[in-house]
């Protein structure tokens, strides 16, 4: 019996580099040559100390970085879409939170602070998958569930949760529109250690079990070698 053809990998990174030019015609080197694989399911942990290019390697590939950076090499997802090639409009309109979905360093800025995290969830449910109005509020709440999120929390505001709660309800929402890709920036800075194994945990459970890949960027050598096969 023939096998089963392996799938594309959900993002292969070929080279990647990232400079940023500074005045007087300097240039300050932030990633050179950056070169993976992430195949469906499969989770890998982008490992370094503060300042060396993580984050600016995530932000490429959202197309999210400032207007005096360069970036050489390449980033392509499954169907052959070239992050660092595609323009801001194909960006926000078929890649952020579609193919790719962010779960942020920050969720204390990542999330409205004068919305409710239902009323936040239901806006990214609408928006990435056409869900309208009455089914709206229980596709929601299953979001919310599916990171872990308590219902009974769902009508606070950002301010009024703790840190924990703060990153599911982040977690959430890079949950909503089933990208093959999760993009985890320092998602435990911030947490204590019980917070930072059960969010590393949940993040795994989630990447195992909806076949996703994902690619964790942190200091944290602990919560690396907890979730990631590479």
């Amino acid at each position: 019996m023939t096998p089963p053809p392996t799938p594309p990998p959900v993002l292969s990174v070929e080279k990647l580099s990232v400079r940023f030019r500074m005045p007087a015609g300097r240039y300050v080197e932030a990633v050179t040559g950056a070169t993976f694989a992430l195949a469906p399911g499969e989770s890998l942990a982008l490992v370094g100390e503060s300042g060396c290019g993580k984050s600016v390697l995530a932000s490429a590939l959202l197309g999210l970085l400032p207007g005096n950076a360069e970036t050489a090499g390449s980033a392509r997802l499954a169907d052959g879409l070239d992050l660092l090639a595609a323009d801001e409009r194909t960006l926000a309109r078929t890649v952020r939170g579609r193919r790719v979905g962010l779960v942020p360093q920050s969720p204390a800025v990542h999330l409205t602070p004068v919305r409710t995290i239902r009323s936040q969830l239901q806006e990214t449910v609408r928006e990435l998958t056409g869900t309208r109005s009455p089914v709206l509020r229980a596709a929601a709440e299953e979001a919310a569930a599916r990171a872990a999120f308590p219902a009974s929390h769902l009508d606070r505001h950002p301010h009024e949760l703790s840190g924990g709660l703060a990153q599911r309800a982040a977690t959430a929402l890079a949950l909503v529109g089933d990208a093959p890709l999760l993009l985890a920036d320092e998602p435990t800075t911030g947490l204590d250690r019980d917070l930072v194994l059960r969010t590393v945990d949940e993040l795994s459970a989630h990447t195992r079990a909806d076949g996703r890949a994902l690619l964790m960027i942190t200091h944290d050598l602990a919560a690396a070698e907890r979730i990631a096969d590479t």
